[in-house]
């Protein structure tokens, strides 16, 4: 009796010391949840894995370690669903990765290449994230990762976009890289990509095409690229594609810079004229073309600090040069042809000027069309206008000559006035 009693207390005894590390009970150094099968080990400072660790994991989380290398040590983990490596010292993705694997987070390791067999049988990998290391090199088989829906090398040191991504993909994140250059192709399979992050890369320019197939695509960030605005030949793409596409652009290219093709015209602004002793009435009307039998416009130049206008023949009976002093403004060049009349400003009363009076002679004068922008207004203080003549003035207003014979008619009266009185 005795002995059978001590035949069971030793089987029990063999059963509490075995049957644990046979089921996996949760190691001392990780948390575990989920009936074991969730484990997180991270910020342990782990270098090795830790004793047992069930086969049947769903989770395992080993960031914020010390792991170099971890080749082979996972395989066994067959039904493992996400494992998380980030912050370690690995050189490389561990090989021989479970095939059961969504989601393998990698990120800020130095790893330097991402080999092809390091994803060539991942078919159920839906999250790939590899940002913040060293990679400078992406290598990814035609055809496979099946069921890749995300993927981060943000932060790398890349300086082509990889091809031959998996066509299922819906969001890429390169941003954070040398990227200058998309090779022919490689964008072309991603018809159910939906946002691409392309921002603080070296991007001058974006290639004829290169997103002419991205149907789906709701959001793409632009901005910090070295754009070569002034690149006549490369830059319209992007710049037209931009313009077309119903994604969201954040960081459209050049935004601040005309488009190449954009040709400066100033914008149309209201003439000014300076304050001077003749009065010129008018104003500017619209411009319009000159009709095919009007004679060639006259030239405005500019002659000591002064608008000299040239009469011309065909029109005027007598020619009289009009001088428009007080201004350094450059002129433009005549873009239509106005009729203008010179009258001193002291004869504002129309009763004083005679009914005989010689017959005006209008002077045919250019005036500009287009100003330049940095014309000021019309000081209220100048009593100068400017008014286009529609068609032949129904009011003459007596010449010069005509006034001058009427006041020297007028001095030699008093004069023989004065003589007869003395």
């Amino acid at each position: 009796m005795e002995y059978q009693i001590l035949n069971t207390s030793t089987c029990l005894l063999v059963l509490l010391v075995f049957i644990p590390t046979g089921l996996g009970i949760c190691p001392s150094s990780c948390k575990c949840s989920g009936n074991d099968r969730n484990v997180d080990c991270s910020g342990r400072n782990l270098t090795v894995l830790p004793q047992g660790l069930q086969d049947n994991l769903t989770y395992l989380n080993l960031s914020f370690n010390q792991f170099v290398d971890l080749d082979h040590q996972l395989t066994r983990f067959t039904n493992l669903r996400t494992l998380d490596i980030s912050n370690n010292w690995l050189k490389n993705v561990p090989a021989h990765l479970p095939k059961s694997l969504w989601e393998l987070y990698a990120t800020n390791n130095n790893i330097k290449v991402l080999q092809k067999l390091d994803t060539a049988y991942q078919w159920n990998l839906r999250v790939l994230d590899v940002s913040r290391n060293m990679v400078e090199r992406a290598v990814l088989i035609n055809n496979t990762l099946s069921s890749l829906k995300f993927l981060n090398l943000s932060s790398n040191k890349l300086w082509t976009v990889p091809t031959n991504m998996p066509y299922n993909i819906e969001t890429v994140d390169l941003s954070n890289n040398f990227l200058s250059q998309i090779l022919p192709g490689t964008l072309v399979r991603l018809q159910h990509l939906t946002s691409l992050y392309l921002h603080n890369n070296k991007f001058s320019y974006i290639p004829d095409k290169a997103f002419d197939q991205l149907s789906q695509l709701q959001v793409i960030t632009l901005y910090n690229n070295p754009w070569s605005c002034s690149d006549y030949q490369n830059i319209p793409y992007v710049l037209q594609w931009v313009q077309g596409t119903a994604a969201r652009v954040v960081g459209a290219p050049c935004a601040e810079q005309p488009w190449p093709w954009a040709s400066a015209a100033p914008a149309p602004a209201q003439p000014t004229a300076p304050d001077s002793s003749p009065m010129i009435k008018g104003t500017k009307a619209a411009d319009r073309e000159a009709p095919a039998t009007a004679p060639e416009p006259t030239k405005v130049t500019k002659t000591h600090k002064q608008f000299k206008a040239k009469s011309v023949p065909p029109l005027a009976t007598q020619s009289h040069p009009a001088l428009f002093p007080g201004t350094d403004r450059p002129p433009q060049e005549a873009a239509a042809t106005r009729t203008i009349l010179v009258q001193d400003s002291t004869e504002g009363n129309a009763s004083l000027a005679p009914a005989t009076g010689s017959s005006t002679t209008p002077m045919t004068l250019s005036i500009t069309s287009g100003m330049p922008t940095n014309y000021s207004k019309m000081p209220q203080s100048t009593t100068a206008t400017l008014r286009k003549e529609e068609a032949t003035p129904s009011a003459r207003v007596p010449s010069r000559a005509s006034r001058w014979q009427m006041g020297l008619l007028c001095l030699a009266l008093l004069h023989a006035v004065a003589v007869a009185m003395d």
